[in-house]
C-alpha cells in the first residue's frame, strides 16, 4: 500500500508538536536528534508544496491576462 503524503496542514502541525516538546523540554536528549531530522523533512515538505502552490496560482494569474 502507499504511503499517502501528509498534507501541509497535516506538517504544519506535526511541526507545531514537535517546537512545543522542545520548548517544554519533554524531549529526551537521546530522542531530540530524530525529532530535529523528521522537523528539517516536514520543513522541506511544506516549503516544496509552497513553491508548487505558488507556481500553480502564478499559472492561474498568467491565463486570467
Amino acid at each position: 500500500m502507499a504511503k499517502k503524503e501528509k498534507t501541509y496542514t497535516e506538517a504544519m502541525q506535526e511541526l507545531q508538536d514537535i517546537l512545543a516538546k522542545i520548548e517544554n523540554d519533554d524531549v529526551d536528549v537521546d530522542v531530540l536528534s530524530i525529532e530535529t531530522k523528521k522537523a528539517i523533512e516536514l520543513i522541506k515538505l511544506c516549503k516544496e508544496k509552497l513553491y508548487k502552490t505558488n507556481e500553480e496560482v502564478k499559472k492561474i494569474l498568467d491565463n486570467m491576462e
